[in-house]
């Protein structure tokens, strides 16, 4: 052992002596034995310079605050970008050497030492601005206050409580709502932003560093993480465990059992962990691989399973959409997820509210799945459920009926209809799509304002759109209209007269065809408009087209053989007027390209293109964009976030690209 583990150790026996003595009345050792450890201690802290905050020569006093003043971060505390696939983690770690680290559950703390003293302690807050915590550090478990490093040193780690603590101070303790604590995180963000250091020293918070901001620059190994992590540790502190990933690259077994190690490591320390990070270890090499507004670029986090936070559901809100169906939607209490406001999400169906008893004043967990989409996943005050679907639409106090629908493995899903062709809200949600960027892009023609003009009746048809000049009087003379409003919408709306096959085809709403199914029918018919009616009325197979399956098959016959449908796909052609086939084969010109003919599928967040951007490059090739990967797939590029499409893609042995290969081969 050397000295900062003796002085460590020392401390550890000591307090468990004095446990046994003022706690328990069974005093393990004699009073002279205990006097000849302490006088060790000191001998030792004051050779060292180390002195931990739960160091029994320690009988400062705790200070409270009155409040917490407000720290600046210079260098950014951001957080790392999220995956929930080992694959990922796999090929981050083949890029450079590394280090996989247990991600602890708590709360993200920044240290700053000077001349040997803790000067500073606050917490991440939203990375650029934290909150002054330094009052709690002496109360803390296991944080120096002295260290023998006399140059600056500013770290990063996080707090937390261990899991046997937790288990047993949730039993005694109640949050601000007078319930229990739901997870250890919570407990110890209020603990160590507590005005009272009593309360965070009756707590057992304690401290692990995974990062150096400033310090060690002198030291010959001061590009490795590892090496000053290492050097932490010399100094007393408790680091957070990792494992080094040298050599090539990593294979995904590899990984996971990296991972497994790691995990049972947390278990037998009692460590509340809620995933896993993959950093580099060279500085350097982390400065170059940059960063976003929200996290730096060079490692992962690798999340076990959705963070869940607690609120309180207000309201079930339903509203009819424009195909009829009356979607609810879950208002609750805003809780903030990865750096986000989240109030709202989609309730699914009757069946996803009655299964959790949903009803409003019950206590739920948001989750944001895959990092994405709000959910709720629990209820926590089951047993007070009533049935809430509504009888009467919303908007136009129709009869509600349930729609009984299958969907995939035979299941059977309900959903609430409104079956009033005239209802408000859908009508004005059919306008919404039909003057929206992907259809018929008519700007200015906002949701407040269309509903203005239909409660006016200046709209009963999309027709009607294109005589509203009719109305020029009176729109002008409107509350937040004027000449130069009224032009703006005018202008726009006759601008929007001159389309193409593509956005036409959107405009009409047939189920299941957006902008790529609509791009892809447009090269089959060559922007023809007359030929895609024409298959559409007869006895065409759209299934022999790229990712065409029986249901769009059978919504494109259905919708055409309704003769309101097939009327609107009439006359409103006569309103319009349509990019000549010339025009359309000049457009079409194609060049060369490794990609002519064939299938593309794109997965993941990429930079430099949305998801219909990626499709319309595609199609701009000569090729087919794909939704799923087969055999028939020839190229899968792959951006940040990629799931399971690429596992599927690396078991097929299909050619994978980095967003970056894709641009330089069409470049």
């Amino acid at each position: 052992m050397n000295d900062t583990q003796k002085t460590i150790s020392l401390v550890q026996e000591l307090n468990e002596h004095r446990h046994a003595y003022y706690n328990l009345s069974a005093p393990t050792i004699t009073d002279k034995e205990y006097d000849k450890l302490f006088d060790e201690l000191q001998r030792l802290e004051s050779e060292t310079g180390l002195i931990l905050s739960n160091s029994p020569t320690q009988t400062v006093g705790y200070y409270p605050v009155s409040s917490l003043p407000k720290v600046q971060h210079p260098i950014p505390l951001l957080s790392l970008e999220k995956t929930k696939q080992v694959s990922e983690l796999a090929a981050l770690l083949a890029r450079s050497q590394a280090l996989l680290m247990l991600k602890l559950d708590g709360l993200t703390t920044k240290l700053v030492y000077e001349d040997g003293k803790l000067m500073q302690a606050s917490t991440r807050g939203d990375g650029e601005t934290g909150e002054e915590i330094t009052h709690n550090l002496p109360s803390y478990q296991n944080v120096p206050l002295s260290i023998p490093y006399k140059k600056r040193l500013v770290i990063t780690g996080e707090s937390f409580i261990h899991t046997h603590d937790f288990e047993r101070l949730k039993e005694i303790l109640l949050d601000s709502n007078g319930k229990k604590f739901h997870n250890a995180r919570n407990l110890v963000s209020g603990t160590v932003r507590n005005l009272n250091p009593k309360t965070c020293a009756e707590r057992c918070v304690h401290f692990s560093p995974f990062n150096v901001l400033e310090g060690f620059e002198e030291s010959p190994y001061s590009d490795s993480r590892q090496i000053r992590l290492s050097l932490l540790k010399d100094l007393g502190f408790d680091t957070c465990p990792y494992v080094a990933v040298e050599g090539p690259a990593p294979s995904e077994e590899m990984v996971a059992s990296c991972i497994d190690s790691l995990v049972a490591e947390a278990a037998k320390r009692n460590l509340p962990i809620d995933g896993i990070v993959a950093i580099f270890d060279s500085f350097r090499y982390s400065k170059s691989c940059g960063k976003t507004g929200h996290h730096y670029k060079d490692g992962l986090a690798y999340k076990f399973e959705d963070e869940q936070y607690e609120t309180i559901l207000r309201e079930i809100e339903w509203t009819p959409t424009r195909s009829g169906e009356i979607a609810p939607v879950g208002i609750f209490d805003t809780v903030e997820i990865d750096g986000c406001d989240v109030s709202r999400a989609s309730l699914h169906s009757p069946g996803f509210i009655r299964n959790l008893e949903l009803v409003p004043g019950c206590r739920i967990l948001v989750s944001k799945r895959n990092m994405i989409i709000p959910h709720i996943e629990e209820n926590l005050d089951r047993g007070k459920y009533q049935d809430i679907i509504p009888p009467l639409c919303p908007c136009c106090q129709s009869a509600t009926r349930i729609r009984k629908r299958k969907i995939c493995y035979g299941k059977i899903i309900e959903t609430v209809h409104c079956d009033n062709p005239a209802c408000g809200s859908q009508v004005l949600r059919k306008f919404e799509h039909f003057a929206s960027k992907k259809a018929m892009n008519i700007e200015g023609l906002s949701e407040a304002t269309l509903e203005r003009f239909l409660d006016l009746g200046y709209l009963n048809s999309f027709q009607d759109l294109y005589h509203l000049d009719q109305y020029q009087e009176k729109i002008i003379r409107m509350d937040g209209f004027g000449k130069k409003s009224y032009n703006r919408l005018w202008n726009s709306i006759t601008q929007s007269r001159k389309t193409d096959f593509v956005h036409f085809l959107v405009a009409m709403d047939i189920p299941m065809i957006g902008r790529t199914k609509s791009r892809v029918l447009d090269a089959v018919f060559s922007g023809s408009l007359e030929d895609f009616e024409a298959a559409a009325l007869g006895n065409y197979d759209f299934t022999v087209l790229e990712d065409f399956g029986e249901t769009l098959n059978h919504n494109i016959h259905a919708w055409f053989s309704n003769e309101e449908n097939l009327n609107l796909w009439t006359e409103l052609q006569k309103e319009l007027t349509f990019h000549s086939k010339e025009e359309h084969t000049m457009t079409r010109e194609i060049k060369e390209n490794p990609f002519m003919g064939r299938t593309i599928v794109a997965t993941g967040k990429l930079a430099h293109f949305t998801r219909d951007g990626i499709n319309t490059k595609i199609l701009e090739l000569g090729g087919k964009p794909g939704s799923s990967v087969t055999k028939k797939t020839d190229y899968l590029i792959c951006g940040e976030k990629a799931g399971s499409k690429l596992k599927k893609a690396q078991e097929l042995n299909i050619p994978i690209l980095t967003e970056e290969q894709f641009l330089e081969m069409i470049a």
